[in-house]
């Protein structure tokens, strides 16, 4: 069946679509997720800068430290069974049933490992911070519910994500609406904490409730002891670059935390809040494609390769097109929405945001690492990267404090994102594709400016 929006674009991409069913799954797909992400990223927007003034900088940043520290753990809970899942279900979907049972189990285990490591670690790190460790045991618990992620994995299979996005963006918004009631009731912190947990219970039931919906069958999931074998054979290795990936992602706010105290958590995390904003594209982009992608590869390595390269070229287009304005507008921006507490926060996104040039390029190749079954290589790189952003951040936050912290995840991501590919043969290819993709936007970039310098 032809999609509607088909009729809606120009004749000459139209004759282009509409006779290749395949592509108009993936843009449709695509269309939904970000459709999905815009309405996050408006609303919640607007709802966490609200509750960012709301709050102040010292328990916003409490906050933000309870959530990083529960983020830490977060590949634990997943397992690193997303893109293993999805693979297997795309293989072999007359299995479906057992790897979305088994998938499930270990995710529910993973979930209730997770919150054990959460509390242990923040017991030990704020052995007298009550109300830390409670924020951390109640969003630590809300792992456990990720668990039905699965029914997102087989929806991304089918390449149908719309029905999730109903689900998710639905219990989203009401709960956005719950938390501007908690602003006007002038509630304390721990009500925004229960907040969101309860979106992530909400989530969980709404995700079943879709899955059932749409023919699935929740009875027929069963769980097998070969199939968990395989998964956690497969998806180790990814756990411990989940983790990797976790720490210099979120290490820094816990360290500043430790360091400088939860004011300074507070002004970096709004920083962060608006560079990571843009971290949904390359995720639905992706997300979208990976099938295609891994089709692509019984076609021949020239198309392959072909597909893998424009992918690259799109992921650095786009983070320039928001890494390059934001440069120059952080401090307007922050203070605008922020207010003038969070003023310095403004040269903390200046730093922060040219990270997403290398967390673009990263979750793209990615899905590269994961097909061509180099899930130890990227373990790896996200390891180095891990380590690199402790000691760069333990160097740079005594002496530069936020900024330092901003400084060394961005040189962390370039080292894990990119010249970790140099490191080995069998992933130099890529490093080759990312460098011709940043030099040739660049050089577009350089020749578009002098074409306006003369036409002025």
């Amino acid at each position: 069946m032809t999609p509607a929006w088909l009729k809606f674009l120009p004749a000459v991409l139209r004759t282009r679509i509409e006779h290749r069913p395949n592509l108009q799954r993936i843009l449709d797909n695509t269309g939904w997720l970000f459709a999905d992400k815009v309405v996050r990223l408006g609303v919640g927007l607007f709802v966490g800068v609200w509750i960012a003034r709301y709050l102040g900088p010292e328990q916003f940043g409490l906050m933000n430290y309870a959530m990083a520290m529960v983020a830490l753990f977060g590949a634990v809970s997943s397992l690193g069974l997303s893109g293993i899942v999805v693979r297997d279900l795309v293989r072999n979907p007359e299995n479906a049933n057992t790897t979305l049972g088994t998938a499930f189990l270990l995710q529910i285990i993973g979930g209730l490992l997770a919150f054990g490591l959460a509390v242990a670690a923040i017991c030990y790190a704020r052995p007298d911070g009550d109300l830390a460790r409670w924020m951390v045991a109640v969003l630590g618990f809300a792992m456990v519910f990720k668990a039905t992620d699965v029914v997102k994995y087989w929806f991304e299979s089918r390449v149908t994500s719309r029905y999730v996005v109903w689900a998710e963006s639905g219990i989203f918004l009401v709960l956005a609406g719950v938390k501007v009631g908690l602003i006007l009731l002038d509630a304390p912190l721990m009500a925004f904490v229960w907040a969101l947990f309860a979106e992530s219970v909400l989530v969980a039931i709404a995700l079943l409730c879709v899955y059932a919906w749409r023919g699935g069958a929740l009875r027929a999931w069963s769980v097998r002891c070969d199939r968990v074998r395989t998964l956690l054979h497969d998806s180790w290795p990814l756990i411990l670059s989940g983790l990797a990936i976790m720490v210099y992602m979120r290490i820094d706010q816990i360290m500043l935390g430790q360091m400088l105290g939860d004011e300074a958590v507070g002004i970096y995390s709004a920083a962060v809040r608006v560079s990571e904003l843009w971290y949904f594209i390359p995720t639905a982009i992706v997300a979208s494609v990976f099938p295609s992608i891994i089709a692509a590869k019984k076609e021949g390595e020239t198309i392959y390769r072909q597909r893998l390269q424009k992918l690259y070229d799109l992921m650095v287009l786009l983070s320039l097109s928001v890494a390059l304005p934001m440069t120059f507008l952080s401090g307007g921006i922050m203070g605008l929405l922020f207010g003038p507490d969070y003023i310095q926060a403004g040269d903390v996104l200046a730093i922060h945001v040219w990270s997403g040039l290398f967390v673009f390029l990263s979750i793209s190749s990615g899905k590269w690492f994961l097909a061509e079954g180099l899930a130890i290589l990227a373990f790896k790189r996200n390891l180095y990267g891990a380590l690199l952003n402790v000691f760069m951040n333990l160097w740079f936050i005594p002496e530069y404090g936020a900024k330092g912290a901003a400084m060394a995840t961005l040189i962390s991501f370039a080292v894990a994102g990119y010249l970790f590919d140099l490191s080995s043969s069998r992933t130099r290819m890529v490093f080759i594709q990312k460098t011709r993709a940043i030099f040739v936007i660049f050089f577009l970039l350089k020749n578009l400016s002098r074409k306006k310098a003369a036409a002025g």
